[in-house]
C-alpha cells in the first residue's frame, strides 16, 4: 500500500459539535478535505489542520472527485470526504467506494448523526413508542430519482408507523396526498425540519392534512426533513425493560 487513505466521513446534520470524536480526528489529520458547501455547514472546517487542501465539491463532477482520490493514492495522501448526515443514507457514497476500491489506498467509513436523529431530538420526541410504532422507515418521494417497485409512499403509509421523509418537500401537495392516500389519518402528527442544528434552523409541527400548507408557508424545499406518524404525538407506553416485574440478563423480576 502507498500509505494513502480515503475516509468517507459523516459530517452530521449541521452543527460542528455534532461531529463524532472520530470524525473530528479524521478531518484534523487529513491532507485533503473534500466537502460540499451546499450540504455541510462550514463550521466543520474548523477541525481542518493548517496547510491542508480544502476542496468544495458543490461544483465538481464525480469524475473530478475521483481524480482527487487518484492523486491521493499516487502521492500517499489522506483524504477526508465529508458527507452530510450519515454517508450510508442518500450519500451517493457507493459509486465512490467502488471506484476507490481499484486504487492503491485504504478505505474507511465514519458514521454520522442523521438529520432524522437531530430532528427528533429538536422536538424531544421518541420515534418508537411501544404499542404505537416500533419501526422507522427512511424514504423519499419519487421525483427525478424513481423509486423501486413497492417503495411508493402509499405502500409505506399503510404500515402506519413512523416515516422519515428526505428530499420530498419540493412537491408538498403531492406528498400530503400520497400519505393520506396510503391510510394515515388526517390528524396524524408531522414535523417539518429545515436545516436542523444550523443557525437558520426552522421547525414546525402540524397535522398531516395541514402538511402541504405548512411546507408552503415555510417556503422551504431543500435541506428539509419531514417526520410523519402517530408516535410523534403519542404518550409514552411503559417499556418492559424497566418494569419491576420484567426479568432480564442483568436484573431478576421483582414482585414487591
Amino acid at each position: 500500500m502507498s500509505g494513502a487513505k480515503i475516509w468517507f466521513v459523516g459530517a452530521g446534520p449541521g452543527a460542528a459539535d455534532l461531529l463524532t470524536v472520530r470524525a473530528a480526528k479524521v478531518i484534523g489529520e487529513a491532507d485533503i478535505v473534500v466537502w460540499a458547501s451546499s450540504l455541510v455547514h462550514e463550521d466543520v472546517l474548523d477541525y481542518v489542520r493548517p496547510g491542508a487542501e480544502v476542496l468544495d465539491s458543490k461544483t465538481m463532477t464525480l469524475e473530478e472527485v475521483l481524480d482527487v482520490y487518484r492523486r491521493a493514492a499516487a502521492e500517499g495522501l489522506i483524504v477526508a470526504r465529508l458527507h452530510s448526515g450519515d454517508p450510508s443514507i442518500y450519500g451517493a457514497m457507493q459509486e465512490q467506494l467502488e471506484a476507490v476500491a481499484e486504487l492503491d489506498a485504504d478505505i474507511e467509513v465514519v458514521p454520522g448523526v442523521t438529520s432524522v436523529a437531530a430532528t427528533a431530538a429538536a422536538v424531544a420526541r421518541e420515534l418508537t413508542i411501544p404499542e404505537v410504532a416500533q419501526s422507522v422507515v427512511m424514504t423519499r418521494m419519487a421525483t427525478r430519482t424513481p423509486m423501486p417497485e413497492g417503495e411508493d409512499l402509499a405502500s409505506f403509509a399503510r404500515h402506519g408507523t413512523t416515516l422519515a421523509l428526505f428530499l420530498s418537500a419540493s412537491r408538498p401537495k403531492r406528498l400530503q396526498a400520497e400519505l393520506l392516500g396510503g391510510g394515515y389519518a388526517p390528524e396524524t402528527p408531522c414535523v417539518v425540519g429545515y436545516r436542523v442544528t444550523w443557525p437558520e434552523e426552522r421547525i414546525e409541527t402540524c397535522r398531516l392534512d395541514e402538511l402541504a400548507a405548512t411546507i408552503r408557508a415555510m417556503k422551504v424545499t431543500m435541506h428539509t426533513l419531514v417526520l410523519v406518524g402517530p408516535a410523534l404525538g403519542a404518550q409514552g407506553t411503559r417499556s418492559h425493560l424497566y418494569s419491576p416485574g420484567f426479568a432480564h440478563t442483568y436484573r431478576p423480576a421483582r414482585t414487591a
